[in-house]
């Protein structure tokens, strides 16, 4: 057993291990973060680290929070060890471990979330943060607007001062600011979203709204909403990276392994101050649509192209895609020919130096990147990272051929058996719905171009629909190789 992770035992870990310079008794809270799971704390948790570690900005600290009942696991599980977390990079030159202690920590998770009200209020907190996934911002996907019908809207906002999500706790500290004239904080959405502080602004205003429309109103004149751009691979957490950590010789219950790549781009809109970010790295731009709109359509985008595909063919990981011949050959033909063709450079990357970035970063071996994992939720992910590109391509007069190919994978996929008869479990919120309209896509494959909250008037496209359909008969017909290799024979 490695030492057991914590403030005591900082001085007793391993020489090979890196630990905190700073000290943690005196840092003071300045941001709630909602959502603490392994990207957060390999990514923005670690930046404000880098920042402690050079003495700036100690009156920035974390506090962690959660609305779900499992954030108490996790909750506890980081008390534990005194909010410490152990971040091991994964490099095919060499490993590394490093203790981030940004987070001091973290409130207690509780029905109608009072305790997490009561510290968002605090006007030592200028910031709320907050990692809840693309899928978490109640979006109607059929009209990209707020999704006032949700049940947990209709209960926030019926229930104001017990909301159950954490839009509707962020509502209940702002009007308590308000009336205790504290004024107002940033809200920063960190999730892989396009325009994912416009979006955030507008979940949080909606919702209000149907509520308190004064307040509605005084949270659009005074808060900020910052778009942001975020990018680091970071695996989920289970048994062996657990025993990596042991490996180090350090025991940490949630340790986080992540890629040595971390790219943040933030834009400069903060009503109560922010830290210093840009001297730990991060980019402070106004041109963040720019830099999402490449890492969305050629990372994201390029994750959905491989790992439906990856599932169908029993490929476990990401890396382990990339080095499959076909796997990889279908990626680098679409992202050349149908993706990267339509995204502006930024000041440090060509599209096309770019994609090569990615094509290394997925192709690294020390990063377990499940396709499961990553082809989770494909309802928002096809919409959000392939759709665009595809509209694009559409508008230019390019081809669309890989891209309708990879939506005929996913409709495949959405069958739930692999290319070899294994079962795929559920694996998107909308699985119900999915399995049951790609069964019926195979006789009739223009239903599941039908689902207009994905697909919008792309079903209407003619050439876009004829090459889906085609695609998924060839498929079916066929099958997944014969489809696969008739798209990497086209010229």
């Amino acid at each position: 057993m490695g030492i057991r992770l914590s403030d005591a035992t900082l001085g007793d870990l391993p020489e090979s291990i890196i630990k905190p310079t700073y000290d943690r008794t005196m840092l003071t809270p300045g941001i709630v973060h909602i959502g603490l799971g392994n990207f957060h704390r390999a990514h923005q948790s670690w930046y404000l680290h880098r920042l402690f570690e050079k003495g700036l900005n100690k009156d920035w600290a974390i506090i962690g929070a959660g609305v779900r009942p499992y954030d108490e696991q996790m909750r506890q599980k980081m008390k534990a060890q005194d909010y410490l977390t152990t971040l091991i990079e994964l490099d095919p030159s060499g490993k590394t471990a490093e203790v981030v202690g940004s987070m001091i920590d973290y409130v207690p998770v509780q029905e109608g979330n009072a305790p997490l009200i009561k510290q968002m209020a605090d006007p030592a907190i200028r910031i709320v943060a907050l990692t809840v996934t693309e899928s978490g911002y109640y979006i109607d996907l059929a009209t990209k607007g707020f999704d006032a019908a949700h049940p947990d809207m209709q209960y926030d906002a019926a229930n104001p001062d017990k909301p159950r999500t954490a839009f509707g706790a962020m509502i209940a500290a702002l009007k308590m600011r308000r009336d205790q004239g504290v004024g107002p904080f940033t809200g920063q959405s960190c999730d892989n979203l396009q325009g994912n502080g416009t979006i955030l602004h507008q979940t949080l205003t909606s919702l209000a709204r149907l509520s308190d429309p004064e307040l509605a109103d005084w949270i659009d004149a005074n808060c900020t909403f910052p778009n942001s751009m975020v990018d680091c691979i970071v695996p989920a957490t289970g048994p062996k990276e657990l025993a990596l950590a042991e490996e180090f010789g350090i025991t940490d219950s949630v340790p986080v392994t992540h890629e040595q790549f971390r790219q943040w781009v933030i834009e400069d809109k903060f009503c109560a101050g922010r830290p210093d970010w840009d001297k730990a790295g991060a980019t402070i731009s106004d041109r963040v649509h720019d830099y999402e709109t490449m890492k969305i359509r050629i990372l994201n985008g390029g994750h959905q192209l491989i790992s439906d595909l990856g599932e169908l063919l029993s490929l476990e990981t990401i890396s382990g895609c990339m080095t499959d011949p076909k796997v990889h050959a279908f990626f680098q033909k679409v992202q050349k020919e149908e993706i990267v063709p339509y995204v502006q450079p930024v000041p440090e990357f060509e599209a096309i130096d770019y994609l090569d970035l990615i094509d290394r970063r997925f192709s690294n071996p020390d990063i377990v990147d499940t396709t499961r994992r990553v082809a989770f939720d494909g309802s928002s992910r096809h919409s959000g990272f392939l759709a665009p590109s595809i509209r694009d391509a559409l508008a230019k007069g390019g081809s669309i051929e890989g891209l309708a190919l990879a939506s005929a994978f996913w409709a495949r996929y959405c069958q739930g058996t692999r290319n070899d008869g294994s079962a795929i479990e559920p694996n998107d919120p909308l699985w119900a719905d999915l399995n049951k309209i790609s069964h019926q896509a195979r006789k009739i494959p223009h239903i599941w171009l039908e689902m207009r909250h994905i697909y919008g008037d792309l079903a209407d496209n003619a050439i876009f629909a004829n090459a889906f359909e085609r695609w998924l008969l060839m498929i079916g017909d066929e099958g997944i190789y014969a489809a696969l290799n008739a798209y990497l024979k086209q010229t």
